[in-house]
């Protein structure tokens, strides 16, 4: 998980970079630089590239393929923190989804975690430097299929090779993007080309760590490093693209960290009860 969060950083401070293109030409690259990972490893180990589980694996490209568009999207109105902060409200909506489908229990204690965690947007809405509320609702909605994807990914479990769930999302993600940026194409520069290529390796690790965490060990163990994300995004923000972010933003930040940390280790303390 810590392999994925650094890859997904320096990939996120890339796509901030790269802000003058659409975000659906930046989903394009993102797909062709993993693509050209997966199907030649699929291919040298022999796994079947439709994998077993069609159906799940379908629902979890399209749902990877609306976040990530909406994530990029939102990084054109949000600074890198708290366009971050707000997509990590997902493990919200993975409770939801996994009480509602999973039959999975959440307990009060764990609402009123989520309550504190909404909050904390609120706070970041109403009191952070100038938060656009189109970017803000694009993070969110990226936040909620994040949320559908954890589900679909603890429903596939590990009958799925990772390399195949990463290469349904990927394919859909090349096929989606190409289409939707022909009429926002924009010529990039040599550098360009290179930042653009290399969005798709960095999603490539961190795709493929964060499957294998899942897959791997326990979500309410593995979850809380995913905030790290967060810490290093405002830095970089902070020090590389020289965002602001006042106190409000901060203690908004902190609440949704915090909240969302102590619900993973309400479940952990479950789990092992």
């Amino acid at each position: 998980m810590i392999f994925s969060v650094i890859a997904f950083s320096l990939m996120n401070t890339g796509v901030k970079y790269l802000n003058d293109f659409s975000a659906y030409q930046i989903v394009f690259f993102r797909s062709i630089g993993t693509l050209c990972f997966t199907i030649p490893l699929i291919i040298k180990h022999k796994i079947p590239i439709l994998g077993t589980r069609k159906k799940w694996l379908i629902l979890r490209g399209v749902a990877g393929v609306i976040s990530l568009t909406c994530f990029f999207q939102s990084l054109n109105y949000l600074s890198l923190g708290t366009a971050v902060s707000l997509r990590y409200t997902s493990p919200i909506f993975a409770a939801i989804f996994a009480l509602l489908f999973l039959k999975e229990k959440v307990k009060p204690i764990q609402w009123f975690l989520f309550l504190i965690a909404f909050l904390g947007v609120l706070i970041i809405k109403g009191f952070g430097v100038d938060v656009n509320s189109i970017g803000l609702i694009l993070a969110i909605l990226s936040a909620i299929f994040l949320g559908i994807i954890f589900v679909l990914i603890r429903k596939i479990g590990d009958s799925e090779n990772s390399l195949v769930i990463i290469n349904y999302f990927m394919v859909m993600a090349f096929v989606f993007g190409g289409l939707m940026c022909i009429n926002h194409w924009r010529n990039p520069n040599a550098v360009e080309w290179l930042l653009l290529l290399s969005l798709g390796v960095f999603g490539y690790v961190g795709q493929l760590y964060l499957t294998k965490a899942f897959q791997s060990y326990e979500t309410n163990v593995i979850a809380p490093l995913k905030y790290l994300e967060v810490v290093f995004m405002i830095l970089i923000g902070t020090f590389w693209y020289k965002e602001t972010y006042n106190l409000w933003t901060l203690l908004g930040v902190l609440l949704i960290m915090v909240s969302l940390i102590y619900n993973v280790y309400l479940k952990r303390k479950k789990s092992k009860a």
